[in-house]
């Protein structure tokens, strides 16, 4: 048995997932009647981690979020995901939505979950290592609680708790 148990948390998100959830929006806003005959664009960029959604109008634009959403979330995959940037007007009266992917924790928010999870007054010890955060503990009953905690606190980004040990 392990003398010391840990755990990661990180932001990380599978990227299979969430080009699969933008491959079904897709095809769900084909098949959509509100959408006939209206000009929409999802684009992945998965170089500058963005993803650009194009409409007729604002409200397309925010049923078209709608649809990409519901889709990340069906596969298990955090709306917090998406960080809006813009939306700005786009050529031939349309409305253009910029979206950043959001797969790492930034530094700052790091350190809130670092001093949260000491304030927990737990006998775990919490290191940031790159982009991500290493909990460890001779107690998995801790590391648990631990998790509890974070999961019930809002965060900027989308917290993924892997590796547990």
């Amino acid at each position: 048995m392990a003398s010391e148990h840990s755990l990661d948390i990180s932001a990380k998100i599978d990227l299979q997932a969430f080009k699969d959830a933008i491959a079904q929006a897709e095809k769900e806003v084909i098949g959509r009647y509100d959408f006939k005959g209206v000009t929409y664009e999802i684009n992945y960029r998965e170089k500058e981690k963005q993803l650009i959604l194009l409409a007729s109008s604002d409200n397309k634009l925010d049923a078209l979020k709608d649809i990409v959403v519901a889709k990340l979330i069906k596969r298990g995959l955090s709306s917090k995901a998406l960080n809006e940037l813009k939306t700005e007007d786009a050529s031939g009266g349309s409305r253009k939505a910029t979206y950043k992917i959001v797969d790492t924790i930034d530094a700052k928010e790091a350190k809130k979950i670092q001093a949260e999870i000491k304030n927990l007054k737990t006998k775990a010890s919490v290191a940031i290592e790159g982009e991500h955060i290493r909990v460890k503990s001779k107690q998995i009953d801790e590391l648990q609680k631990i998790i509890a905690a974070i999961k019930a606190l809002e965060w900027e980004a989308p917290l993924v708790f892997d590796n547990f040990r």
